[in-house]
């Protein structure tokens, strides 16, 4: 027997927001960003691993992609410090990330929330399959589980 998985696109954030954040020296909320050297272990949400120690990295607040409305919100994230290739693979879920367990919300094309589920990170490829299942769902967006921070979003390919 043969299993249809969705296709689906993993979206970190745009390189553009990251030029326009680089160029004005504002973040989402109109603050500098922070410039750190990475820990090791930081999530980065320009190319969707982990930080290796040592990295040039931004903490800012990101707006991710939603149109304006009441869900809408800005929150904390990491990102390279300067220009990096994004994602190996955006139609591979991160594979720094598997494993760890997310949050996937589900919004419409309004950006309301429609669901929601939590995953372990082992077969986050079923959970995005059943999420965008529902023809309501426009996309979704990846949460940390501890604090709510956006990963990164998703929608059909």
């Amino acid at each position: 027997m043969t299993t249809t998985r969705t296709r689906y696109v993993i979206r970190p954030v745009p390189a553009e927001a990251l030029a326009e954040l680089r160029r004005t020296g504002r973040d989402a909320s109109g603050q500098p960003p922070e410039r750190c050297c990475a820990e090791g272990g930081e999530p980065l949400r320009c190319c969707l691993r982990d930080a290796t120690p040592g990295e040039p990295l931004l903490l800012f607040g990101y707006a991710p992609p939603l149109p304006p409305g009441p869900y809408r919100e800005v929150g904390p994230i990491f990102a390279h410090a300067v220009d990096c290739p994004g994602p190996a693979d955006p139609t591979a879920y991160p594979p720094d990330w598997r494993g760890r367990p997310q949050v996937l919300r589900a919004y419409d094309r309004r950006g309301r929330i429609v669901g929601g589920r939590r995953h372990d990170g082992d077969d986050p490829e079923a959970v995005i399959a059943e999420l965008l299942a529902d023809p309501a769902v426009d996309r979704l967006h990846s949460r940390n589980v501890v604090y709510g921070c956006w990963m990164f979003a998703v929608v059909r390919g």
